[in-house]
């Protein structure tokens, strides 16, 4: 163990700084999310439908750390900035592809009267005005989009983005961000832009928004993460999409609404998902989702929140496919920073999926976004875990 000793001129100089600074504020926060799993046909071993039991990290909320902090610097004008680390609490890894701050990095300015404009990379405004009125913002990934194709559950964050937050007004909020692609000659290669809104009135909540990203202009830097070349990460969890990461833009309209009735709660949401093919993406026609969904929470007590869930998602025009997910969820607070869960889902799902450029192939189950891919029209997740946040 190491020992630090400070002397009486360094406690004064400390002291001093301490003062000076007595307007600002840095915050260390963090989330541990772990459970044990059990998934009933995982095809990715590669030898057909197995079960699948382990331990499995960031059910509900992604394991995180980070830092944020204020400075006051008068007339009511503030700067902020945020730092989050995403990790995988059984590996020790880094996540969001091994990024020191892949979840969030940012800074900026934030006025009460005038709103907010933050610089970095961040989330799109569906994520942070429609998703918090969805079952996964509850529930987490078990109750999200199968394959995550419409980002229900925060798969992609943005690099290189300007966003400006307006002040809520009479209940009305709205957000726009644009992020740069940075290619030179090529303004709009790799670009990603939108905006949303959001009114609250009393009991009921509703948000609405569009959110475009483009891939690379560039055939040679096309791959199936887009992190190389787009502002973008796409959300490619399963084999629900994997086919179309080569996709020249995928556009995403969302809306949703919720209502809360005493100790009850009332969610539905839609969304629309484009992805868009040119003359160097391996499939030809667009691919649109279609996903509508709805969930019921119910307060038993301070301590015990219940959850019911449905989505029905849909893919036409480059193939045909729908997917049909139950989820129920039960979370328990232990403390204010402690809780219990339990999760489970069923899936079933019918059609044809495009395996690459050249096959297709029945359309085969994948809960939420957890990546397991059924060789079968069916697949089952049950998870039982504990979250702690400091």
């Amino acid at each position: 163990m190491k020992r630090i000793v400070l002397s009486s001129l360094s406690l004064a100089i400390l002291a001093a700084s301490g003062a000076a600074h007595a307007q600002s504020s840095v915050t260390l926060y963090g989330v541990i999310d772990e459970s044990i799993q059990w998934v009933h046909n995982d095809a990715n071993n590669g030898n057909g439908n197995k079960n699948l039991v382990g331990l499995y990290a960031g059910n509900i909320s992604g394991d995180r750390f980070g830092l944020k902090g204020t400075e006051d610097l008068g007339g009511g004008l503030k700067a902020i900035f945020q730092l989050e680390n995403g990790f995988d609490v059984n590996t020790g890894k880094l996540g969001q592809g091994g990024l020191m701050f892949g979840r969030q990095a940012f800074v900026g300015l934030t006025q009460e009267q005038y709103g907010t404009v933050t610089l970095g990379r961040q989330y799109d405004p569906l994520v942070d005005m429609v998703q918090p009125l969805t079952a996964d913002n509850y529930f987490g990934s078990t109750f999200t989009t199968p394959g995550d194709v419409d980002n229900n559950d925060n798969s992609s964050r943005t690099n290189s983005g300007i966003k400006y937050v307006s002040p809520v007004l009479s209940g009305f909020q709205f957000e726009g961000m644009y992020a740069f692609g940075g290619v030179a000659g090529s303004t709009g290669s790799g670009q990603s832009w939108g905006a949303a809104a959001t009114y609250a009135i009393g009991s009921f909540n509703v948000a609405a928004g569009y959110f475009r990203m483009d891939n690379s202009s560039n055939p040679a830097q096309r791959d199936n993460s887009w992190a190389s070349n787009a502002t973008s990460g796409a959300m490619f969890d399963s084999q629900i999409n994997n086919a179309y990461a080569s996709a020249k833009s995928i556009g995403n309209a969302s809306v949703a609404a919720q209502y809360v009735a005493g100790p009850f709660t009332f969610g539905v949401r839609y969304a629309n998902v484009q992805y868009k093919p040119d003359g160097y993406s391996a499939f030809q026609s667009t691919e649109r989702y279609n996903v509508a969904g709805g969930f019921f929470g119910y307060q038993v007590n301070p301590a015990l929140l219940l959850g019911l869930g449905y989505i029905y998602t849909h893919g036409a025009g480059d193939t045909s496919a729908s997917y049909n997910q139950v989820s129920l969820g039960a979370d328990y607070n232990l403390s204010k920073r402690t809780d219990l869960y339990a999760l489970a889902a069923y899936q079933h799902a019918n059609g044809t999926q495009r395996v690459d450029a050249t096959s297709t192939d029945t359309a085969g189950a994948s809960i939420g976004s957890y990546g397991y891919n059924s060789a079968s029209s069916s697949q089952e997740i049950v998870s039982l875990g504990i979250r702690h946040k400091f």
